[in-house]
């Protein structure tokens, strides 16, 4: 007979090394931390693929949760609750294509199976294959899911009792997953959360990254955070800030390919205005959305625009600082409010320009931050949304919340 005893891990199993600038790990990464905020005792699962003598010792016990380390915990603002079990990925893994050295294949069908599963109670994750194994093993499932995909869901998976809740973050992807076999009384749309970081008022930092960005005090500064890719509107904002010589843009985040390919696509328009900064770290990243007199989300219409997840949206909610957005399909719910100073169609420089001219007219800086955005975001907390999913799983399902000292 198993011992259910030692079952109390929440498993978050991401199958990619970390730390990356990818959305998806940001995503990923927040949802454990505060599946741990909430008490529970949370370990994220990730893969080790460094070449390090210790992961060949530690084939032999893989799974070993131990401290977030500091790495992590200022990449992606971690707190101190959640723990880590990096998974030892030693070559060959990775290195011939074949099922049998593939990462995701020894991650379900050794890693778990004999070495997590003694102390699981629950695994939450966006691997489909993961999610699988773990109910084949008799080990009750979260599954998120953010992007279209045609592959039909297995029946077996999707209608075992031990599938306790799908989680997608848009109407669209949510009835494409229904079309492809998920019950509908399985799947949730629910939106992703803001890092509370993005909420601390940091005057003295924004102050220093105006001075750092600005030529002078009267210059405006506009940012733009998240991925550096065309649909997300990069090349809308190039031609903006075209339009709009006298207004600094700021451009954070991306791969290194990414900001150098833009890099060189500035010098070629001769735009002086717009700075790439590349990836920045979280807890320097809500102080320079702080710093900013406006931020904009010029997201591109077409296929992405239906399903995009407002990740960063909800931090730049949080930081008080006036949003200029485009009308796309997955950020329609929130036109009604007043945390988003203005809206315009997608894929119009022109347009987008008049925006932004009409909102640093009308919304001059505050350091405080405009109330009605801070406001409106509290109820998008990552602790929320946790909470949220976790009450569609069965009581007996959950693991023990740890007692505090």
């Amino acid at each position: 007979m198993k011992n259910t005893n030692n079952k109390k891990h929440y498993i978050y199993f991401i199958g990619d090394e970390l730390p990356q600038p990818e959305a998806h790990l940001v995503q990923s990464t927040n949802a454990a931390n505060a599946a741990a905020n909430l008490g529970y005792s949370t370990v994220l699962v990730y893969f080790d693929k460094k070449v390090n003598p210790k992961n060949l010792v530690n084939l032999a016990r893989p799974f070993q949760p131990k401290k977030t380390p500091t790495e992590l915990i200022k990449y992606y603002n971690l707190h101190d609750k959640l723990k880590v079990a990096p998974l030892p990925m030693p070559w060959p893994i990775d290195h011939f294509p074949s099922k049998f050295t593939d990462s995701n294949t020894i991650a379900c069908k050794y890693y778990l199976p004999f070495h997590i599963l003694p102390t699981t109670k629950i695994v939450h994750s966006r691997n489909w294959n993961f999610v699988k194994a773990a109910i084949k093993n008799g080990v009750p499932a979260i599954y998120e899911h953010h992007h279209h995909e045609e592959k039909p869901f297995d029946p077996e998976i999707v209608n075992n009792p031990l599938l306790q809740i799908a989680v997608t973050v848009v109407e669209t992807i949510r009835e494409s997953m229904i079309k492809n076999g998920m019950p509908p009384e399985k799947v949730i749309r629910l939106h992703n959360g803001f890092n509370r970081l993005f909420m601390e008022r940091q005057p003295e930092k924004a102050a220093e990254w105006r001075q750092k960005l600005l030529r002078d005090e009267s210059q405006k500064l506009v940012v733009y955070a998240g991925a550096i890719q065309q649909f997300k509107g990069i090349d809308v904002l190039i031609d903006v800030a075209q339009e709009m010589p006298n207004v600094q843009f700021v451009c954070a985040g991306g791969k290194p390919i990414e900001v150098e390919h833009y890099q060189q696509l500035i010098q070629e328009k001769q735009v002086h205005n717009i700075k790439f900064l590349g990836y920045i770290l979280h807890h320097e990243l809500a102080s320079l959305l702080q710093a900013a007199d406006v931020l904009a989300h010029p997201h591109c219409s077409g296929k992405a625009a239906t399903f995009t997840s407002p990740l960063k949206l909800f931090d730049y909610f949080a930081s008080g600082t006036p949003i200029v957005a485009t009308e796309i399909p997955s950020l329609t719910e929130f036109q009604n409010t007043q945390a988003i100073a203005a809206w315009c169609e997608p894929d119009n420089p022109n347009k987008f320009a008049e925006s932004l001219k009409r909102v640093l007219e009308t919304h001059p800086r505050k350091i405080e931050g405009y109330p009605d955005s801070i406001e409106f975001v509290k109820q998008f907390s990552w602790e929320n949304r946790a909470a949220k999913i976790l009450s569609y799983v069965d009581e007996s399902l959950l693991p023990p919340l740890q007692k505090t000292t």
